[in-house]
């Protein structure tokens, strides 16, 4: 039993000090970076990734979701969008320094910056109106751009995140996130109910919908089944509330065009409640049109439809709205 707990305090032991040696070299890579000007270093990042992100085993998983997703590519494009992931993802990870630098749109501003925005008028309607909303993007060009630029409109937008395994590099991108994002809430037991009481109060939320989610609704993305998370449908009906499809697109010379749509008409029961597991389905049919258009910008090397199910003892009853 003794020799149990040391092999287990010396796994723990080992773990931190790998993420403490990574995070500190990461570090240091990003105070590194900030000495450069943000195009060079955002450029320098894109090519370091292209050269090296294939030989890393998740760059498999990209491939061969990439060959699923679209069977009618040859194999030359399939490596062409794999590459572009890699330096989308270097990017974004680049942006992270320069985040206070790159953003700079000014809804007043006669001339455009990096940023542009299509549907203003949808930011202007949420930050008038006196009712709860729901925002919703995937993991596309800059995905962090989006609450700044409605927190430019009046918008005030509490974002759902998932923080790094890494602690280290986790304090950084949360302070870096806390002081130019506006509120945010870590993924994490209970966080439905912290989501639920900031609509209550008839308050904005945003959530990323395109993670594979352990003992989810089945759903399918790209004609394939995968597990969905249930939480923005359910709180959705909870609450009645309105659903917004966001996305920023990332355009050539570190330019971005930040996109919100109108909100979507979503299915219904026939007791006129929404349907949470249709529009599951519905989210993730949005972000796969988005997807489609711009291949080279989304995460393929995550396993998006790995099929895995949680282990309960009993069943639980579910906090909001029933199953």
């Amino acid at each position: 039993m003794r020799s149990r707990e040391r092999l287990y305090r010396l796994t723990l032991l080992a773990r931190r000090a790998n993420h403490w040696a990574i995070g500190k070299l990461a570090l240091a890579v990003m105070r590194v970076l900030r000495l450069l000007p943000p195009d060079g270093a955002i450029n320098f990042a894109d090519r370091f990734a292209r050269r090296f992100g294939p030989l890393f085993g998740r760059h498999r998983v990209a491939l061969d979701n990439l060959r699923k997703a679209f069977p009618e590519k040859s194999e030359a494009e399939i490596k062409t969008i794999a590459s572009d992931m890699w330096g989308n993802m270097a990017r974004l990870a680049a942006e992270y320094v320069f985040l206070d630098r790159i953003f700079d749109f000014d809804v007043n501003a006669e001339k455009p910056g990096r940023i542009e925005v299509e549907g203003i008028p949808h930011f202007i309607t949420i930050a008038g109106e006196d009712r709860p909303h729901i925002l919703f993007t995937g993991h596309l060009g800059n995905f962090e751009l989006l609450p700044i630029a409605g927190a430019a409109y009046g918008m005030k937008v509490t974002s759902l995140f998932r923080p790094p395994n890494n602690p280290y590099i986790a304090d950084f991108i949360n302070s870096t996130r806390r002081s130019n994002m506006g509120g945010l809430i870590a993924s994490r037991a209970g966080v439905s109910f912290e989501l639920a009481r900031i609509l209550d109060n008839k308050g904005t939320i945003g959530v990323l919908v395109d993670q594979k989610f352990i003992g989810g609704l089945e759903t399918t993305f790209f004609d394939r089944r995968c597990q969905s998370s249930p939480l923005l449908p359910k709180l959705a009906r909870q609450y009645d509330c309105d659903v917004y499809p966001a996305r920023c697109i990332r355009l050539p010379g570190n330019r971005f065009r930040l996109v919100l749509e109108p909100k979507l008409d979503l299915p219904r029961t026939e007791g006129d409640r929404i349907d949470v597991e249709a529009t599951a389905q519905l989210l993730n049919d949005v972000v796969e049109r988005w997807v489609r258009e711009d291949p080279g910008q989304w995460m393929w090397f995550h396993k998006r439809w790995e099929i895995r199910h949680r282990r309960r003892n009993k069943p639980r009853k579910s906090w909001v709205g029933g199953a």
